[in-house]
């Protein structure tokens, strides 16, 4: 590969273009692992940023990618509909709330992060009460267009600098009670005093049910989300779960919104919903919702992607919820959490970690200080494993599929990493 073009040239995910960070080359995946040019095999920890929870180059999704292309790989969705989306919307229904009956296909996390804000907005407007804020959490994550960075927390370093572009919602205190903790009443006042206050202009509430990914990968506890799903009832205010990365079984439920026995008004799913094989998510609403936006002034949604409901991506979400249906991700994740309970809590022997914990197959270790993004990267990858921390967190989201001795593996690249004070920055650095 000519990595000094890709060096010079191609922009990558959060990086500077003067002090452009080292990429690794991957010519081919299977299973749980990435192989490199040079003939390294790396198990990747991350699932391709939370995707590929099957694993990599997977026959059956890749059976049903074959055989969709021959047929069409792409089509408009205006005026036109086709068996791969009813199919998956049939499933999607299928596995989601009882309580949502509309789906609408679109590209990626942060389009139906902007979807389901926009559903919000003109519900408000058909039923003649304009609003336009939005009650979300600090320390939240929804995405990278600008609809959603408004309701993304705006002391987040990834997004402040747009603060003064952006449209200014409410942020309530997020929670600090952990998913293991005893449950603290307290932890609901600051979100229930501003709820109380603001609910007359408020569109609805957004939050990442159970797990705040991006934002600190902070997990909490389940009677605070159900306490949420209170509030918003006795305010009349639709609930907006943005299920992005916890959706399809990352936390041992098929939806985090179940450990809560809650159900949202909105739901976004995405990453996983194709097995990490091609870009593709839905925003899911009640039908109270669709009905009300559709009967407002404009008569329909005001909203259509190009690549809305691609079918290629379309067949393979079909076949990656196909192998949800199974069932096998309930013990693959029930087993990995077993294994991240065992081994997580001996990290805290380590001066440099603050705070390790976990849920299904999620496992995060907090540090004092922040990483060395090259040089940790770099021993990771002498480690023969991929993982991809950022800030004072290093966390591993396996392919489901992983084994006793990946995890095994992944856990003790993370030791020695512990081990090794060049892998994070000095203090004040």
């Amino acid at each position: 590969m000519d990595l000094l073009f890709d060096r010079q040239h191609i922009w990558h995910p959060y990086t500077s273009t003067l002090t452009p960070l080292t990429c690794y080359p991957v010519t081919h995946a299977q299973g749980v692992d990435l192989y490199l040019e040079d003939g390294r095999r790396l198990i990747d920890g991350m699932s391709s940023w939370w995707a590929t929870i099957h694993g990599y180059n997977h026959p059956h999704l890749n059976y049903a990618a074959h055989q969709q292309i021959d047929k069409m790989s792409h089509v408009m969705f205006g005026g036109i509909t086709h068996q791969p989306a009813i199919t998956l919307c049939k499933k999607l229904l299928a596995l989601a709330p009882s309580n949502l009956e509309h789906v609408f296909l679109a590209d990626s996390g942060s389009v139906a992060v902007e979807v389901s804000l926009k559903m919000a907005l003109q519900y408000w407007h058909a039923k003649g009460q304009p609003r336009a804020k939005f009650l979300t959490l600090r320390h939240g994550y929804h995405g990278d267009t600008f609809a959603a960075m408004s309701v993304t927390d705006p002391e987040n370093s990834m997004h402040s600098l747009y603060k003064g572009f952006l449209p200014q919602h409410i942020f309530a205190d997020s929670p600090t009670c952990g998913f293991w903790d005893e449950w603290d009443e307290r932890d609901l006042d600051d979100f229930r005093e501003k709820i109380m206050h603001a609910h007359q202009e408020l569109a609805a509430v957004i939050l990442e049910p159970i797990v705040q990914g991006a934002g600190g990968m902070r997990i909490y506890h389940p009677q605070f989300l159900k306490g949420v799903r209170a509030l918003c009832d006795q305010y009349g205010l639709l609930l907006i779960a943005d299920e992005i990365a916890t959706g399809f079984g990352r936390t041992g439920k098929l939806f985090a919104c179940e450990h809560a026995n809650i159900a949202p008004d909105i739901l976004c799913v995405g990453k996983a919903l194709t097995g990490g094989y091609m870009t593709l998510s839905a925003t899911l609403a009640t039908k109270q919702v669709a009905d009300t936006v559709c009967a407002g002034e404009a008569g329909c949604f005001m909203h259509g992607p190009t690549f809305m409901a691609n079918p290629l991506a379309c067949a393979v979400a079909c076949a990656s919820l196909e192998l949800i249906e199974q069932g096998d991700w309930q013990q693959q994740t029930q087993h990995i959490e077993a294994q991240f309970a065992h081994l997580l809590p001996m990290l805290n022997r380590f001066e440099m970690v603050k705070e390790t914990r976990w849920l299904g197959a999620i496992g995060v270790i907090e540090t004092h200080r922040p990483v060395n993004m090259e040089v940790i990267q770099a021993l990771f990858v002498e480690q023969g494993v991929w993982i991809r921390p950022f800030g004072c967190l290093i966390y591993v989201m396996p392919p489901f599929i992983s084994q006793v001795d990946d995890i095994e593996k992944l856990i003790n690249a993370v030791v020695v990493a512990l081990q090794n004070s060049q892998c994070f920055q000095l203090d004040g650095a």
